[in-house]
């Protein structure tokens, strides 16, 4: 299969290049291909002829999001837009890789995929209006939403804490925020498994189990042998300019009844 990567560069994109080696692949991102451009969309689509693109291209600075909604919606919003748009213009379908955050977080039971969005903050809404774009405008479709990524040497929640454990000597973390730690290589091999099936639709791929980012970055520092205290704190003691939803954890049923589940995120996180 011709498969487009948007987003390529990024720790997901990588990942899928590694998983997806018997398709004929091509990715791209910024400033290459820029998604919030019609034009530019449209044209590496015909040029690489694809039959699915993978979307991974975002705007995920969560807080930045809340700074300027409106650069928030052209990248997360238009910009699937865009994408959906131009693959039904050339017959492919898309995967819209999608969050936790387009749901509130006050349900304790957690989230399954089929349940009403209700986004609690910027950057949600900005991903809530990008499945919509993509729901509507294509029926050949995917959206995977997926919650708290990782990977070794990435920009994310794991790395910060080794940083800030290694400079600082001490944590503190919030302890009321629940969602699913959720490895990329993982993540990548659970969408290398839904394309073969070809089963459009709505999917959460999480890595099974959920925890507070206070029990997360416990569980950083013990493996990575950091002995330094981490003091648990409520989401209003710490300062930023988004609010998460404080519970997001999510329920992967649509794929597990195809056969696809991720291992536990503590099995996956011993091996990182």
């Amino acid at each position: 299969m011709r498969i487009l990567i948007t987003g390529g560069n990024g720790q997901l994109g990588k990942a899928l290049q590694k998983v997806l080696v018997g398709h004929e692949l091509t990715a791209v991102d910024l400033p290459e291909v820029d998604i919030t451009q019609r034009a530019a969309v449209q044209d590496v689509l015909a040029q690489t002829a694809a039959e699915l693109v993978i979307n991974c291209a975002a705007y995920t600075d969560v807080d930045g999001c809340a700074r300027n909604p409106e650069l928030a919606y052209r990248a997360n919003g238009l910009g699937p837009q865009n994408l959906a748009l131009a693959c039904l213009a050339q017959g492919a379908a898309l995967m819209q890789i999608s969050t936790n955050e387009v749901f509130y977080g006050d349900n304790p039971h957690g989230y399954d995929e089929w349940m009403p969005l209700n986004p609690r903050n910027p950057y949600g809404r900005s991903k809530a209006a990008g499945e919509f774009h993509v729901r509507s405008l294509l029926p050949r479709h995917y959206i995977v939403r997926t919650a708290w990524l990782y990977s070794a040497g990435g920009r994310n929640f794991t790395q910060a804490i080794l940083n800030r454990a290694e400079s600082h000597g001490k944590l503190r973390v919030v302890a009321d925020e629940i969602g699913n730690p959720t490895s990329t290589a993982d993540l990548a091999q659970a969408i290398a498994q839904l394309v073969a099936t070809e089963q459009y639709g709505t999917y959460h791929l999480v890595n099974e189990g959920a925890c507070s980012r206070w029990a997360f970055a416990n569980e950083i520092v013990r493996l990575a042998g950091f002995d330094v205290p981490n003091e648990p704190i409520l989401s209003r003691e710490f300062s930023r300019a988004s609010s998460p939803p404080p519970f997001g954890a999510l329920h992967n049923t649509a794929a597990s009844a195809l056969g696809i589940r991720l291992r536990p995120w503590g099995k996956r996180w011993q091996n990182f």
